[in-house]
């Protein structure tokens, strides 16, 4: 059966008012929950950016939800560090937090200072980074030379079972690279999923495919897509664009010529529910075991009631 779970977009929504929202979405049916890490938005207009790992620990205490956080450990933040937020988690909510880990995105990682570096540095210091907090997860005292730099830490409160620590991958050729570490795969629900789920597969890897879905639900179609053009445009930039632009003005600058009808390709725009449910059930039946919805829009209740009555029931039935 796969796993119905609600994005909660820090970039968006005002982390009390996100904090109703995941609230109301275990009311309505979802089974999970998942975020990302972010210091910026992608854009002004969605004019927000919690941090993440407090919410966290509010979202974990006020539902049962399973929770996930996409993470880039290495620049922003220190290993050893995310090592510690995962332990605590993992420690006070057993067997309901994971962490989906990324080589980042320079609009988060550039106030540090440090130079932003190449894909293939970033993804040797992901791969360290990965390796440090697993040994300090298992206990062990770690010094570390590389990417990145470890002398002598070691974490004195450890869960009781291991937090799944999961690959953030968006093509195929990263995701067969991080089937050697990945305990799964996260990836966004683009045409190119089911490619990027079989490279990971043929890899070797062996743990849950995680989709992330932008969708974009209201009323009228008109609506649906006006909400996804004035909230997500800047969000529409493949590799290596999206990674290396620096500040929200940035992306604003580059998104200047994109077309509402540009949408669709990267949004599922739609009003009827049904639409959204067949593409769901696509991504189950593409070996998905888990699908978290992303409504783009920053008026998160609507949505979450409309496919708490006319999706996720359907889908039950299906999956029954």
């Amino acid at each position: 059966m796969t796993t119905i779970g609600f994005h909660a977009s820090h970039e968006q929504v005002h982390p009390r008012r996100l904090l109703e929202a995941v609230i109301r979405a275990e009311q309505a049916g979802f089974d999970a929950a998942m975020c990302s890490d972010h210091l910026a938005p992608w854009s002004e207009r969605q004019g927000h950016s919690a941090f993440a790992w407090s919410w966290l620990g509010a979202a974990l205490q006020a539902t049962n939800l399973s929770f996930g956080v996409v993470n880039a450990p290495g620049q922003r933040y220190h290993p050893a560090i995310v090592a510690q937020a995962i332990g605590t988690l993992a420690a006070m909510y057993p067997g309901r937090f994971w962490t989906a880990l990324g080589s980042g995105e320079n609009a988060n990682e550039h106030v540090t200072g440090d130079a932003w570096p190449n894909k293939d540095d970033r993804n040797a210091r992901l791969e360290e980074s990965v390796s440090v907090i697993r040994r300090l997860l298992q206990g062990e005292e770690v010094t570390h030379r590389g990417h990145v730099t470890v002398d002598r830490a070691q974490l004195w409160t450890l869960p009781e079972e291991q937090p799944l620590l999961i690959a953030a991958a968006v093509s195929p050729a990263t995701a067969g690279w991080a089937a050697r570490w990945g305990d799964g795969l996260a990836t966004v629900a683009s045409t190119n999923a089911a490619d990027v789920a079989k490279a990971y597969r043929d890899a070797g890897g062996t743990g849950p495919l995680i989709a992330q879905l932008h969708l974009s639900w209201a009323p009228t179609d008109a609506e649906a897509l006006a909400i996804a053009h004035e909230q997500w445009r800047s969000n529409v930039f493949p590799p290596p664009i999206c990674w290396d632009l620096d500040t929200p003005q940035a992306f604003d600058d580059a998104a200047h010529h994109v077309e509402p009808a540009d949408m669709h390709e990267h949004v599922l725009v739609s009003s009827d529910p049904a639409v959204h449910l067949g593409r769901i059930e696509e991504l189950a039946d593409a070996g998905f075991d888990r699908v978290y919805l992303h409504h783009v829009g920053q008026d998160q209740l609507p949505f979450i009631d409309t496919f708490g009555e006319h999706v996720l029931p359907r889908l039950e039935r299906v999956a029954a």
